[in-house]
């Protein structure tokens, strides 16, 4: 479904020569092409090497402006379509002990989420007493860890959600599977993760704050943390340390700081009005936009519940860039404590991580699943 040859989408403007392809077989016989991706030449080929700047991004018929819906008119995985055979494999070089870390929190975690989400509930039932089980859960996929579906959050101005869905493609008589989590299901996630651990870097630094205010994590703050890592944030094809297909993790302190918190005072919290609710993250300035775009993540995560920071002013939302015109997955409230831990330990930041969306055809989002491997 993804990226299907014969597709092309209309009136786009400008023209952008496509350099000669040169193409490099691997050892499981597909073949990679080792060249940069000529923004006008849609649908784009997922294999290249190096792809557009925001700032250079073709002017599609019917999407709004910077949408990046370049895989083909059907496509249902956004920058997921980055997670080829090949860069996968790849990944997989990464795995030093085979350690294996899990990035869920507990299901019952939070105890009470924000944004008047529903608590987790657990119910055992007895099929033959002393003998056999069942268990039946009743949740919000957006309550706990998690990953933001396409259908949750579209882009404001044009009522359009990845790709051109619309509302209707969801609710309604004509609602079908267009933008479900279950074709990331199918597709699989999986590859090389990098954790960014601002929190400790901002601790070191005297830099401290309380994760539950809307600090706003700049890019000039994440290069300062990443050099104190030992990483360069610039993409692989500018010399730096990101390669396209990355999952970017970013560790604000959200998880440590919930298990500082009494029940009291995590109620108090999660119970704000949606415009006292404040929360750390990255923010939204233009730099964070343009590198967010340019590193050709397949996804981002964070520890907090909204990746942003919280609350979001004049409806700037990082969300409907990443989710609606960018097709990039975001995580949300993953546990990052133990892996941070020992990332610091081995002085490495990369690892190989996978993660099993539900299968659920139509479904909005999904517990996230998530395991990195060390």
């Amino acid at each position: 479904m993804s990226n299907p040859s014969s597709t092309r989408l209309s009136a786009i403007s400008g023209h952008i020569e496509c350099p000669t392809r040169k193409p490099v077989k691997l050892n499981n016989n597909s073949t990679a092409i080792s060249t940069a991706q000529a923004a006008d030449q849609v649908p784009w080929n997922p294999n290249n090497a190096k792809f557009p700047c925001r700032k250079d991004l073709p002017k599609l018929s019917g999407a709004p402006e910077g949408a990046a819906w370049v895989w083909g008119k059907d496509d249902e995985l956004g920058r997921l379509n980055l997670l080829t055979p090949q860069r996968v494999k790849a990944s997989a070089a990464e795995i030093d002990t085979g350690e294996m870390v899990r990035l869920d929190l507990p299901l019952t975690v939070p105890e009470k989420p924000a944004f008047d989400r529903e608590v987790f509930q657990h119910n055992i039932k007895t099929l033959v007493e002393d003998v056999a089980y069942d268990d039946t859960y009743t949740m919000n996929t957006q309550s706990g860890t998690q990953w933001d579906g396409f259908r949750h959050f579209g882009h404001i101005d044009s009522k359009c959600f990845y790709n051109g869905a619309k509302s209707t493609d969801f609710v309604g008589d004509a609602a079908n599977h267009r933008c479900s989590i279950h074709h990331w299901a199918i597709h699989g996630i999986a590859g090389r993760g990098i954790l960014l651990d601002y929190y400790q870097y901002a601790k070191t630094n005297n830099k401290a704050y309380d994760p539950y205010t809307s600090h706003s994590i700049t890019l000039s703050e994440l290069q300062a943390c990443a050099a104190s890592q030992g990483l360069d944030l610039r993409p692989q094809s500018e010399g730096g340390d990101i390669r396209v297909g990355d999952i970017l993790l970013v560790r604000s302190g959200f998880v440590e700081r919930y298990h500082e918190l009494s029940s009291e005072q995590r109620y108090a919290a999660a119970t704000r009005s949606h415009e006292d609710l404040s929360f750390a993250g990255l923010s939204r300035e233009p730099a964070v936009r343009d590198w967010l775009h340019d590193c050709y993540f397949a996804a981002v995560a964070g520890d907090s519940p909204t990746f942003e920071s919280w609350p979001v002013p004049e409806h700037d939302h990082l969300h409907q860039s990443l989710l609606a015109l960018w097709g990039c997955p975001i995580g949300e409230m993953w546990d990052l404590e133990k892996l941070a831990e020992k990332c610091r330990a081995r002085g490495k930041w990369s690892f190989f991580m996978t993660s099993a969306p539900a299968n659920m055809p139509g479904g909005v989002g999904s517990h996230a699943n998530a395991t990195a491997i060390l």
